[in-house]
Parts: structure tokens; sequence; C-alpha cells
């Protein structure tokens, strides 16, 4: 079986509506958020593209790296997934949201590293509920049926489809995963940093 070429997807299509600002402008550690994924995304993958909604296709931060417009009304995480896979069929994604200010490039390595191309997936465990983390994943070609299975039956949850597909589970690492919705989340967040450096 030959493998499919892995492909790195950064989700900034979000509406950051819990935030009250665009998550992916967020600065920690004096760099963007979405440029900082960027970096570690693009060091381990052949190429990579930034999820973006049709509105943000000229946005300053986004506008200088290779996009693929979402394709599917606004349904989350799910249409930035499921776009890349339309454009590229044959490829598998690791697939990363844009707001995970502790994740670091072992991290990444560590998921590529116990990659298994005969399942639909990889993905960490969550560290909070057990549950996978879709956010942080490879998803293989072969995920998208039931990717599109669901979404044409209005479920849009990427965590269920991992549930739902042979998915590999690696432990939670550490607090590598810890997301930034909030305000308040995102003091604490710039706290914890201060305190690393």
């Amino acid at each position: 079986m030959s493998v499919a070429p892995l492909y790195g997807l950064l989700l900034s299509g979000g509406a950051s509506q819990r935030m009250r600002q665009d998550k992916a402008a967020l600065a920690y550690r004096g760099e963007p958020q979405l440029l900082r994924a960027w970096r570690l995304l693009g060091a381990v993958t052949g190429q990579a593209f930034v999820s973006v909604r049709d509105g943000q296709r000229d946005d300053p931060l986004r506008g200088a790296l290779p996009q693929i417009v979402d394709s599917y009304d606004a349904i989350g995480p799910a249409a930035g997934i499921l776009s890349a896979q339309d454009r590229y069929p044959e490829v598998a994604w690791l697939v990363l949201a844009c707001d995970l200010p502790l994740l670091d490039a072992a991290t990444l390595q560590q998921l590529i590293a116990a990659r298994d191309a005969s399942a639909d997936a990889t993905a960490f465990t969550s560290r909070h509920d057990g549950l996978p983390e879709p956010l942080c994943a490879i998803w293989e070609p072969s995920s998208h049926a039931l990717l599109k299975q669901r979404y044409e039956a209005g479920s849009y949850c990427p965590r269920k489809a991992l549930i739902q597909s042979r998915t590999v589970l690696l432990p939670a690492p550490g607090a590598a995963l810890d997301n930034v919705n909030t305000p308040e989340e995102r003091e604490a967040m710039q706290q914890r940093l201060e305190s690393l450096a």
C-alpha cells in the first residue's frame, strides 16, 4: 500500500466569537499565533496551506500565505478539512488549529512518527476528556467518506467523525494542545508563557 503524501492545513477560518477578536492575529511571545503555527506546520509537511473563509482571503495576515478557501458554508473546522480533501483527494492532511500557543515541533514530530496510513486518522487524546483531538491530527484520504457523509446528514463535529472512524489514538502530549478561546484564557496563557520564559 502506498502512503499518501502529507500536507499541512492550518485552520484559521473561525469567527473567534468568544475571543471578540481574530484569534489568529493574537501575539504570544511577540509573534501572531497564525505565523508561529504556520512555521511549525511548514517545517514538518511537504506543502502547507492556510484554511480561510472567503472574506478572509485578502486579510493582511493570511493574504501572503498559500490558501484553501472554504467551499462549504459556515460549519466550523469541518468546512476547512472537507475543502482541503476535495482539492487534494489523494493527500493526507496534518490539520492544525491556529490557537495552540504551547504547541511545539516535538509534538508534531511525535504525531507524524506515530502515523498509521492504513487507519483513517492518527490523533492525540485530549488530556481534558480522553476523546480524540481533531485539530492536531492526521486525516488520511480514507477519512473523507465518513466526514462528507456526516456533513450531508447535518453533523459537523470532526471529533465525532474521529470517534466513528478507525483512528489511532496517542496519549495526550501534556499541555501542548491547550487552546485559548476567551480574553480570560488569553490573559492566563500570557502569564503562563511569561513564567516559562
